[in-house]
């Protein structure tokens, strides 16, 4: 039996060491979470979208991997001579025995700093209040007349108006172009938001840029245009940088949109196919309750028709008019009546008349005898005077003639 050798040295094999290494490596708490600063070299991109790089300084260098997924989180395009902090966790390609960092996140160098200074302010005003949702105002449902805080010649200009031209061509934009970039922004959009909310008419104000470093989006966490934002009389929609992006102005502002073109989805949330659908809606429910109401009039004027008929002096009336008809009919014909018989008595009156008319009796040869001095009538022999002077009235005129005394023969015959 052989003897064993205590003090024999343990051998690893290159798998089992790199193993060991990585081990200690990956159960380090701090190796396992930090940041490094360096510069970029030796950069690579390939297609399967994972980045590889070098970061360096002056005396050392570092192998470091960003797989696809964090890379594609980036807010800028990393290349050779940047300088840079990367964070992530030191471990080892057992392939090459490199050990390496394996980068989750990426920054230009400095934004730490900047980044401190986001959060303290962030506390600050919040503190204060700037950021409670009670201060948040409603937006109006079909805006007239929207504010354009941006540069004018930033891309965030051409999509915020082609999308509101796209949504609502009706709506009325005033644009306050300001630097949004550089020391003299945060100046230039405070006096922007000033011009705005002394207009008379406004609905609300976009405050917009396009995605950038957090050194390109410092204007919008200074607190000058923190506070200018909390003080405007008009809603405010904050629409700076990409989705990832935060700023102070995304939390005083009364709404915060992921993008510039966002941010003129949001005050416009009618669209104007919307408004036609909404405007031709109102307009079928406007005349369906016409119709309705109307139909329901139609009834009450059927019923109050009715109503009228039967309690309506009209029939009454009509009666009387008939009745009255019959009266005035018997009533005529009473006259017709009354005037035949007064039209007969009064023709046999005629007869009898006639036939007591001197003119008739004169007509069949007799005379009436006259006084010529007094006109009196001598209807009697003993009212003759001989020799009188009389007249002898016939038919057709007077006959002057004088009474002759009687002869013998005449008395003879009387």
């Amino acid at each position: 039996m052989e003897g064993f050798d205590f003090f024999q040295p343990i051998v690893f094999t290159v798998t089992a060491l790199n193993a060991y290494l990585r081990e200690l490596l990956e159960t380090d708490e701090v190796l396992q979470n930090l940041w490094v600063r360096g510069e970029i070299s030796n950069f690579s991109q390939p297609r399967s979208g994972h980045l590889y790089f070098t970061l360096k300084d002056s005396e050392s260098a570092m192998r470091c991997v960003m797989w696809k997924p964090s890379a594609m989180r980036l807010r800028f395009t990393p290349t050779d001579g940047m300088l840079v902090e990367a964070h992530g966790a030191m471990s080892i390609y057992p392939a090459q025995g490199q050990v390496q960092l394996y980068v989750d996140a990426l920054r230009p160098a400095g934004e730490g700093a900047l980044y401190q200074e986001f959060l303290r302010l962030r506390a600050q005003l919040e503190a204060e209040g700037l950021f409670d949702p009670s201060h948040k105002r409603p937006l109006p449902r079909l805006p007239k007349h929207i504010g354009v805080v941006t540069s004018a010649t930033g891309a965030a200009l051409h999509d915020i108006l082609q999308t509101l031209n796209r949504r609502l061509p009706t709506l009325r934009v005033t644009v306050a172009p300001t630097p949004v970039q550089g020391v003299e922004a945060p100046a230039g959009i405070i006096a922007a938001l000033k011009r705005l909310n002394s207009l008379p008419d406004l609905d609300l104000i976009i405050l917009a840029r396009g995605g950038g470093s957090i050194e390109d989006l410092w204007a919008f966490n200074d607190e000058g245009v923190a506070r200018a934002i909390f003080a405007s009389r008009y809603p405010v929609i904050s629409g700076v940088g990409h989705e990832t992006d935060f700023t102070i102005a995304d939390f005083v502002a009364d709404l915060r949109a992921p993008t510039p073109t966002g941010a003129a989805e949001l005050a416009t949330p009618i669209t104007k196919e919307e408004l036609r659908a909404a405007l031709q809606s109102a307009e079928a429910q406007l005349t369906e309750l016409i119709n309705r109401q109307l139909e329901d009039l139609k009834q009450a004027l059927q019923l109050a028709q009715s109503e009228l008929r039967r309690t309506s002096p009209r029939l009454r009336i009509l009666n009387n008019i008939q009745r009255l008809d019959e009266l005035q009919g018997r009533l005529e014909r009473a006259i017709q009546q009354q005037l035949q018989r007064k039209q007969n008595y009064l023709a046999n009156a005629g007869d009898r008349l006639a036939s007591l008319n001197p003119q008739a009796v004169l007509k069949r040869g007799y005379a009436i005898i006259t006084d010529q001095a007094t006109g009196k009538i001598i209807s009697h022999t003993r009212q003759a005077v001989p020799w009188q002077p009389v007249w002898l009235q016939v038919q057709d005129g007077s006959i002057p003639a004088q009474i002759t005394p009687p002869t013998k023969e005449n008395k003879k015959d009387d």
